[in-house]
């Protein structure tokens, strides 16, 4: 006969690990003797051994007083279904660590790859992060509401990038959201970029359905600027004349 701490200590396990499994029902309390101490036996021991063998392969302690008693082909089907459920949480784990690795690269996670690097290229650019955020988030928006369109979009923002002339619109444009709204070199911004539009016309892209061109437009509300309403004014009385 064995007091706790001669078994869990023989088990490999802490005293408190041995009460646990006593409270969970899986290794059989002995009474106290005469003195007040419990004693142990071999049983005990063995039944300990294999409690901390399964516990440590993964089995959840749920499932070990059922494998204990469990007939060889029971065992061998219970360890098989354990297995599996382990896999899918395995798989879980890959999946959620692949999301973290992904905040870690920031707009990848909201965004297509592809318009992550367009914001890259922003960002290269000059332009501000301010800038960029509102771009990114006016793609996460796009990419959600009219995925294919956003594709289309994208691919046209991409092209237009690559002309001097439009980076530099994109540039000014940005410095151009601190101005104040009677600086009259929006005035000049406005037209250049109305003579930019004009050029490209031919390759413009589809507009958005209506729903979607409104949803986008309350999204810009809180990032515009009173100076970038003053263009966006100037923009649509020249293109209604």
């Amino acid at each position: 006969m064995i007091t706790i701490g001669q078994l869990a200590g023989y088990a490999g396990v802490t005293i408190k690990a041995v009460r646990h499994y006593h409270s969970r029902g899986l290794l059989p309390e002995p009474p106290r003797d005469s003195s007040g101490y419990r004693r142990y036996n071999a049983q005990h021991a063995i039944d300990l051994v294999k409690i901390k063998t399964l516990a440590d392969a993964g089995v959840p302690l749920a499932r070990v007083k059922e494998l204990l008693a469990a007939s060889p082909e029971r065992f061998d089907a219970a360890i098989a279904e354990i297995d599996r459920d382990l896999r899918a949480k395995a798989e879980e784990i890959r999946r959620t660590r692949k999301r973290l690795t992904q905040l870690r690269g920031g707009d990848q996670l909201f965004v297509t790859p592809e318009a992550a690097d367009h914001l890259e290229r922003l960002s290269a650019m000059g332009v501000s992060e301010r800038a960029v955020l509102v771009e990114r988030d006016l793609w996460i928006l796009l990419q959600s509401v009219s995925p294919k369109e956003a594709a289309t979009w994208l691919a046209d923002r991409q092209d237009a990038i690559e002309d001097p002339e439009f980076r530099a619109i994109y540039l000014e444009y940005d410095a151009a959201y601190w101005w104040s709204p009677d600086d009259p070199r929006l005035v000049a911004l406005a037209d250049r970029t109305l003579r930019w539009l004009t050029q490209r016309e031919s390759g413009l892209v589809p507009a958005p359905d209506p729903a979607v061109a409104r949803l986008i437009a309350s999204s810009q509300d809180d990032a515009s600027s009173p100076a970038w309403d003053r263009i966006t004014e100037l923009l649509e009385s020249r293109m209604t004349e």
